[in-house]
């Protein structure tokens, strides 16, 4: 099975390259990248071009013009270059757990959507953060630290990081129903073309990527099954986004609809 990592970003290079350290250390090798680039400047482009020809991973560069917060267009157009039979979704401010791509492939199945959590990361635990020391696995070896951080700090959500190796144990903790988090899920690729792909018409953060393709995917008969405490990985820190009114009117109007397949999504793209 062919699988490819699919991360959505815009301009952070910083943040890419500790991303794309993460993506170095996984224990499955077999897996190709696929930036899905919503508009990154020149700059960061050559250093993309750059970083590509260093990483052993073989990656693909999908970029679109810089017109606003086009992300779900972008994810459509990567999902066309990509040549995974599965695909799995980062964002690249999320610094895969070393055991996160095998995770997914692991628990994968036909009309299975999975669905991770993350770590939120302080500004000051996430300025620790190196290539280097992510190569070296300075998070799971210190861990403690983000716990401390979690305590007297700022990082929360930090009780998502722990890593569960015991089956009794993630099964216990993953009987609970979760919804798709758009930074961390994974399916076969003919149940996303199913759907069509992203709907194109969310131009702003939340709802877009990740409430309505779980609608829309549960309509084709996809069951979403959690891995939390699985599928680890941990968020940089930046500022939260507001949740945009017009994208809870759209969402509201597609679930009236009551229609899987979008046509506003990886075909007739011109509408």
């Amino acid at each position: 099975m062919q699988t490819s990592l699919i991360i959505s970003i815009y301009d952070k290079i910083e943040y890419l390259k500790i991303v794309l350290a993460g993506c170095e250390t996984q224990t499955e090798k077999n897996f190709e990248i696929v930036l899905a680039d919503d508009g990154s400047n020149f700059e960061t482009v050559s250093e993309i071009e750059a970083l590509s020809r260093k990483i052993k991973i073989p990656v693909k560069h999908v970029r679109q013009e810089d017109r606003g917060f086009r992300k779900n267009r972008i994810l459509n157009e990567a999902i066309k270059a990509s040549s995974g039979d599965y695909l799995i979704f980062i964002d690249g401010d999320c610094v895969p757990h070393p055991a996160f791509v095998r995770e997914h492939l692991e628990y994968a199945g036909k009309k299975v959507c999975l669905t991770g959590r993350r770590v939120n990361l302080s500004k000051e635990f996430t300025n620790l953060l190196t290539p280097e020391k992510i190569k070296n696995k300075f998070i799971e070896k210190y861990f403690y630290k983000l716990i401390i951080d979690g305590v007297f700090g700022k990082s929360f959500d930090v009780e998502k990081g722990i890593y569960l190796k015991n089956e009794f144990l993630r099964k216990e903790i993953n009987k609970k129903k979760r919804g798709i988090l758009g930074c961390n899920f994974s399916l076969f690729k003919e149940d996303m073309l199913a759907i069509n792909g992203f709907d194109k018409r969310y131009e702003a953060p939340s709802v877009g990527e990740d409430s309505d393709v779980q609608f829309r995917l549960e309509l084709n008969g996809v069951e979403i099954k959690s891995l939390n405490n699985i599928a680890v990985q941990y968020h940089l820190y930046h500022k939260l986004q507001p949740r945009p009114e017009e994208n809870l009117l759209l969402f509201e109007k597609i679930k009236k609809e009551n229609k899987a397949f979008t046509p506003f999504g990886i075909e007739r793209e011109n509408i």
